[in-house]
């Protein structure tokens, strides 16, 4: 059973940074992809950001130039630097990882149980 546990949320100023830590029970090059997702109030999940095990990286275009995902094998830990925040990036943060290629496409993920992050002033 694939444990992922988010913590480093919390309340932010406008503008100001907070670091996200995933920890996973098992090495994380055991996944084909780990991630981040978020869930707005009142709003669907949606995709945050992503890092293949090849290192290949993909970004939300609202968090583009602002959040930075990497990820530390030796810790089993993915992380996602979020700088100049804003108010619309206020939501619980999820973290994510998915075993292969047919697991994507099907759908199937493993998922953390969520850390909030409120940006206010």
């Amino acid at each position: 059973q694939v444990q992922l546990v988010e913590s480093g949320g919390g309340l932010v100023q406008p503008g100001g940074s907070l670091r996200l830590s995933c920890v996973a029970s098992g090495s994380i090059w055991s996944f084909y992809v780990m991630g981040w997702y978020r869930q707005p109030p009142g709003q669907q999940r949606e995709l945050v950001a992503t890092i293949t095990n090849g290192g290949a990286i993909e970004y939300e275009d609202s968090v583009k130039g602002r959040f930075t995902i990497s990820r530390d094998g030796a810790k089993n830990s993915v992380y996602l630097q979020m700088n100049s925040l804003k108010s619309e990036d206020t939501a619980v943060y999820y973290c994510n990882a998915v075993d292969n290629p047919v697991a994507r496409a099907l759908g199937i993920k493993h998922w953390g149980q969520g850390t909030q992050v409120t940006v206010s002033s």
